[in-house]
């Protein structure tokens, strides 16, 4: 014949083989928030205020995650200026952002606006001219629409979008435009 089971009570934690959660000291805390910002830092280089988000979320109380975060800037494991840096070399190159798109993406990562734009003014107006010219060349072979105000319009609104100054975007897409044989009507007058 088979026993009557025990019934668990609330307060029974002897079925689940745990003893019941203590609060983590401060240390551990900080530990675990080192471990936390290392881990970040491996997969790509992070700014303090991302970093700091992310210790926020996994509630990390402020003062240790102030004093974690002081400690990594203070070995050179945190580095907004050399962050931007990179981030606008990177962002310039790869997904033909103008200076303006970066400036707003750097803000967006907490990066102090006098740091954001040292790294902006890093990227030379000819380079951002040329990026722009490179994007409206790949960008000219892919459109088959045949009305020339459409044509222009998508242009502009593509280098618009990755942050070009409306000047330079019109101009080079009349001077583009005008390479590639097409007629640029519109385009024509003051820019």
């Amino acid at each position: 014949m088979a026993t009557p089971r025990r019934r668990r009570t609330s307060g029974d934690d002897s079925s689940s083989g745990k003893a019941p959660e203590r609060p983590a000291s401060p240390e551990e805390q900080a530990q675990r928030a080192k471990d936390t910002c290392l881990r970040l830092l491996t997969a790509r280089p992070r700014t303090r205020a991302e970093l700091r988000q992310a210790l926020l979320r996994k509630e990390v109380p402020e003062d240790i995650a102030d004093q974690v975060l002081g400690r990594l800037d203070e070995v050179g494991l945190i580095d907004d200026a050399a962050f931007a840096e990179v981030w606008v070399r990177s962002r310039h190159t790869y997904q033909g952002l103008g200076r303006r798109a970066l400036a707003v993406e750097l803000r967006r990562k907490g990066v102090d606006d006098e740091v954001a734009a040292e790294a902006v003014a890093t990227v030379d107006p000819e380079a951002e001219e040329e990026r722009a010219r490179q994007l409206v060349r790949k960008r000219i072979r892919s459109l088959t629409t045949a009305d020339e105000a459409a044509r222009i319009r998508k242009l502009v609104g593509m280098l618009a979008r990755r942050g070009y100054p409306e000047g330079l975007a019109f101009r080079v897409v009349r001077d583009e435009l005008r390479a590639a044989g097409e007629e640029t009507d519109l385009l024509d007058g003051p820019l």
